[in-house]
């Protein structure tokens, strides 16, 4: 479902800004502290320098060429492909707790997924027939508890744990190291499709990037942030499962590991984890067990709004209003609603229970 931030007159602006040499997450949030990135393509050389920005990155941003945002826009154009600023609503509220959140993320499918509790797989690209299924396995029944399955597409326990939600008929969330413009590996190119059908593909990566070495480890910090718990099944000593599962640890997620042989080069990684103080999980009730604390969100999940009861500016409405606090001036900046309408439509939600108001002038979805 399209969300309405694509349609944002300045996006061309985000968009532009993220394609900028030497401007990573870091920065990007800098510069928009006090300007917004309309602002900081308009104003003259003369300004931007009187605004302590890099020459270098200045001269990117007057000799920017502006043919690859159109490229961009063209994209968006077509179903199913959006993109959030971090200002806006629908942004995952647990990325903007890292140390670096993506200004921007780009999606393909269903951007309401994201908003789910989560929990995150990850492991060897080349798992043994046990660690397959072993994925597959708590895949499928934390989807149908309820939980979003988060993953990177990658082969071996990525792509099983993706098989695994969709075969329950859950959600799942494939956060890629490339521009969204392509699939990575391509023997996931059907996998990919299955996951857009129902659930949504996330990169913070602009459009036409290529797969890179140092891509992968960024794209880590995005799963382990979008969750509230992460296994890992299957790892070797040094491997890019045991980075993500530092960074869950650094980002206070939940941390679970597979036990395995003492023999097993694909256990190691796992046995270490929980001797550094992962939790050791035999059973995905273990893991729900361990997150009992969103099962009451995941209730609400699970209970289908009337839609009927709702016309269509009510329901539009109230698919931008989070489970997390929404405040009325999100709702004015992503609906493009004056404050009048938008408190008369919220009224009725809450008299039909599908809102609460909370304190501070916010509301919270509760169905």
């Amino acid at each position: 479902m399209k969300t309405l931030n694509s349609a944002d007159v300045d996006i061309k602006y985000w968009l532009a800004l993220l394609r900028i040499e030497g401007v990573g997450c870091k920065t990007f949030a800098s510069l928009i502290e006090e300007h917004s990135p309309e602002e900081i393509f308009t104003a003259t050389e003369t300004e931007l320098l009187g605004w302590g920005i890099k020459k270098t990155i200045i001269e990117a941003i007057i000799q920017f060429d502006w043919s690859l945002v159109d490229y961009d826009l063209q994209w968006l154009a077509q179903p199913n492909n959006d993109v959030l600023k971090i200002t806006h609503p629908l942004y995952p509220e647990a990325l903007k707790e890292i140390y670096d959140p993506p200004p921007l993320l780009f999606i393909r499918g269903n951007s309401q997924v994201l908003s789910y509790p989560q929990v995150a797989i990850v492991g060897s690209r080349n798992p043994s027939a046990l660690g397959s299924k072993t994925a597959f396995d708590f895949a499928f029944a934390l989807s149908q508890y309820g939980f979003a399955i988060t993953s990177g597409l990658a082969l071996g326990i990525d792509a099983t744990a993706h098989q695994g939600a969709l075969s329950a008929g859950g959600y799942t969330i494939a956060v890629v190291g490339t521009g969204l413009d392509r699939v990575y590996p391509a023997k996931n190119k059907e996998l990919a499709l299955e996951i857009i059908n129902t659930g949504v593909m996330i990169s913070e990566f602009p459009l036409g990037t290529m797969a890179k070495a140092s891509n992968f480890p960024q794209r880590n910090r995005l799963i382990s942030g979008l969750c509230q718990g992460l296994l890992v099944v299957e790892a070797a000593q040094k491997s890019g499962s045991l980075i993500t599962a530092r960074l869950a640890l650094e980002q206070n997620r939940e941390v679970f590991a597979i036990p395995g042989s003492i023999y097993s080069p694909l256990s190691r990684g796992c046995n270490a984890m929980i001797r550094e103080g992962a939790k050791l999980v035999e059973t995905p009730q273990d893991i729900i067990d361990e997150l009992s604390q969103y099962k009451q969100r995941i209730n609400f999940l699970r209970t289908e709004p009337e839609q009927s009861l709702l016309d269509l500016e009510q329901q539009t409405l109230l698919n931008l209003v989070m489970f997390s606090p929404t405040s009325i001036d999100d709702l004015v900046e992503s609906s493009a609603q004056s404050v009048e309408s938008i408190a008369a439509q919220l009224f009725m939600l809450e008299l039909q229970g599908y809102i609460e108001a909370i304190t501070g002038g916010c509301y919270i979805r509760v169905k």
